[in-house]
């Protein structure tokens, strides 16, 4: 006769052993269990004798375990500093980027405030400053050489008048709105500032060349008077610019002349006085020019 087909022989065996063994393990562990409560009520010396012999025993395996767990602790201790240092470590960088960048405005405003001082000193050295504004932008080309001043005919501003920053002359007002106005740059090609050379006294013309700077030529044919360093003042000749205004630095000479660069530009000057013509009769040959 055939097998039943539900039937499971290995299954059943293992079953059985399974029972059989861990009846044995109970039946030992309640005679075990026995054994010792009748040593610890009839013989107590002996029961703490065998139970230090069993704490001996386990002793190799509690410091084991004992170890296991130190390491862990320590390792989940140390990775969670890690983890705490590299927080820590982008906090700080995020403060020093804030710090760097306070940093930087509060030194530009004390350069634009060390501007303002030296512009406000020198209106108070020029007589009949007409007003002071800030340079709010230029325009450079290969043709003219333009800057916007932020005053206008609301201030008094009129075309013809002369411009000044702290460094030197910047140029002179060339066309005027309410409440902004345009320099004509001492290096336009068609500016022509009277000038001499402030170490010797001897007088040049000074002649705007677009980005090249400032062209010099003495006024005396034949010789070179320049040396290389040399300041250029305003002469006062003509009247429209005052004497002794700076107006640019020797840095190369040539044949007959040299080039210069101006002391004052747009790029570095935020502010800039507007001043009157130095002899009130060259106020309209400076507008005729402009014409």
């Amino acid at each position: 006769m055939a097998p039943p087909i539900l039937r499971r022989t290995g299954w059943s065996r293992k079953a059985q052993y399974s029972l059989f063994f861990g009846f044995i393990a109970l039946i030992a562990g309640l005679a075990i269990g026995l054994v010792l409560l009748i040593i610890s009520l009839a013989a107590p010396r002996t029961f703490d004798q065998i139970e230090g012999a069993a704490l001996d025993a386990t002793k190799p395996v509690r410091e084991a375990t004992t170890q296991v767990v130190t390491t862990v602790n320590g390792v989940m201790g140390g990775a969670g500093d890690y983890w705490d240092a590299i927080e820590q470590n982008k906090k700080l960088r995020a403060e020093k980027e804030v710090l760097r960048r306070r940093a930087i405005t509060a030194a530009a405003t004390r350069q634009e405030n060390e501007l303002l001082k030296q512009t406000l000193e020198l209106r108070e050295s020029l007589p009949e400053t007409v007003a002071t504004g800030r340079v709010i932008g230029s325009t450079k080309d290969s043709q003219r050489q333009y800057a916007i001043l932020s005053v206008g005919t609301s201030d008094g501003v009129q075309s013809g008048m002369s411009v000044q920053a702290a460094d030197g002359l910047i140029g002179r007002i060339v066309e005027t709105g309410f409440t902004s106005s345009r320099v004509l740059l001492v290096t336009d090609r068609s500016n022509i500032v009277p000038a001499k050379i402030l170490r010797s006294g001897e007088p040049v013309i000074a002649t705007g060349k677009g980005e090249l700077g400032i062209d010099l030529r003495p006024l005396e044919v034949g010789r070179n008077p320049f040396e290389v360093g040399d300041v250029i003042v305003t002469s006062g000749t003509g009247g429209l610019y005052a004497p002794l205004v700076p107006v640019a630095r020797v840095v190369r000479l040539d044949d007959d002349g040299a080039i210069a660069v101006p002391l004052a530009t747009p790029a570095l000057s935020s502010f800039a006085t507007v001043q009157p013509p130095y002899e009130p009769d060259a106020f309209d040959l400076g507008e005729d020019e402009d014409g």
